[in-house]
């Protein structure tokens, strides 16, 4: 079954700007429409993107000249996604409220529906590490609020031996989430509090030293990705991307707001992936 997006022409380009300085123009192609609300986007070292139609219960699957397919219906209300260096993909489920891993055969594995005995929220952002430490967050939203049994929202670490692991209890909603190229840090966007926070991690991907690294994000900051310089990609009003310590570098403006982003880096030529409302979109530097 192929998705109702049969757009593939290049539409307008959004500029990079920061205090001054020019920037390559990035061209932006429509790749994939005509979903209720897509996020989650995950580019896979296979030479594919995956990303969620929340609203129809679906997980997407886009490969590079093909229009986007459906990869899993019924997907329970799927979030964020994820993929470990074995190319297993991980998903948030917002609607089963647990998060689980497919393997490449298409096996589904349950990692983490409960915590104490009461069921999660409504997992959202997911990220893994090369050594397959994997973390989320469980905000709720809208009905998800009036149904959780447990009274916090939560930022969790699933270590590839052992119980998974409470990392923070925000105030406000956690997000997405996102490692640095060397998983010694672990960034968490809220969207009630507009911020980033930063946490240390050891080598047993254990969380410390929690801070605010980035405050008063424009529009609702939701899903990240982590470029190989270290740079962390927000989406939220549009793009916008930070140094790690946390310095304004770009901003890439766009019609609708964003959700998600994912990088491709394969090649010289990088491709930064957002979704946005019932859009995905492909940006590329245009030619000079």
């Amino acid at each position: 079954m192929k998705s109702r997006a049969r757009w593939w022409w290049l539409v307008p380009v959004f500029c990079w700007a920061a205090f001054g300085q020019q920037f390559p123009q990035f061209v932006s192609e429509k790749i994939a429409a005509g979903y209720r609300f897509t996020e989650g986007a995950a580019w896979s070292k296979d030479g594919f993107l995956v990303f969620s139609d929340t609203p129809n219960n679906r997980l997407l699957k886009w490969v590079p000249g093909r229009q986007a397919e459906v990869l899993r219906e019924h997907a329970n209300g799927p979030s964020g996604n994820a993929f470990d260096a074995q190319g297993r993909l991980y998903t948030a489920e917002t609607r089963a409220r647990r998060v689980t891993r497919t393997d490449k055969s298409g096996a589904i594995e349950v990692l983490a529906e409960r915590w104490e005995d009461k069921r999660l929220n409504a997992p959202a952002g997911i990220a893994v590490s090369k050594s397959g430490h994997v973390y989320f967050t469980d905000p709720a939203f809208g009905y998800q609020a009036d149904q959780r049994e447990l009274n916090f929202y939560g930022v969790y670490h699933i270590p590839p031996k052992g119980p998974m692991q409470l990392v923070a209890r925000p105030k406000g909603r956690p997000h997405g989430v996102a490692l640095s190229p060397n998983s010694r840090t672990l960034y968490v966007s809220n969207t009630d509090e507009h911020n980033i926070r930063a946490y240390d991690l050891d080598r047993n991907g254990e969380a410390s030293n929690e801070r605010v690294l980035i405050s008063g994000i424009a529009g609702v900051p939701g899903g990240m990705s982590v470029d190989e310089k270290g740079n962390l990609w927000v989406a939220g009003k549009g793009m916008a991307i930070y140094s790690p310590q946390g310095q304004l570098l770009h901003t890439i403006e766009m019609q609708d707001p964003a959700s998600s982003c994912a990088l491709d880096e394969s090649s010289g030529s990088p491709f930064l992936f957002v979704t946005a409302r019932g859009f995905v979109y492909r940006m590329r530097p245009a030619d000079p």
